[in-house]
């Protein structure tokens, strides 16, 4: 890496945690280009259906170490 690049992971270690969070939301979302807005709203859309549904107690769902050990076990 550069000598740059070095440099501000040393000043960007000494961030707070929401700092450090911050930046790396900026500098994922600057790696799309291209973003989709339709596809973006249809994520947004279904989030919204999904947190209603857990608000309402109509999601079905299953204990996460169940569904931890199912994906060991399918990819492993």
């Amino acid at each position: 890496m550069s000598e740059t690049t070095e440099k501000l992971k040393l000043e960007l270690s000494q961030l707070s945690t929401q700092e450090r969070a911050e930046i790396a939301s900026f500098l994922i979302n600057s790696l799309d280009e291209d973003i989709d807005n339709d596809v973006e709203v249809a994520w947004d859309t279904e989030l919204s259906k999904r947190l209603e549904d857990i608000h309402c107690g109509t999601a079905m769902s299953e204990p996460s170490n169940q569904v931890f050990s199912e994906l060991r076990e399918k990819y492993s």
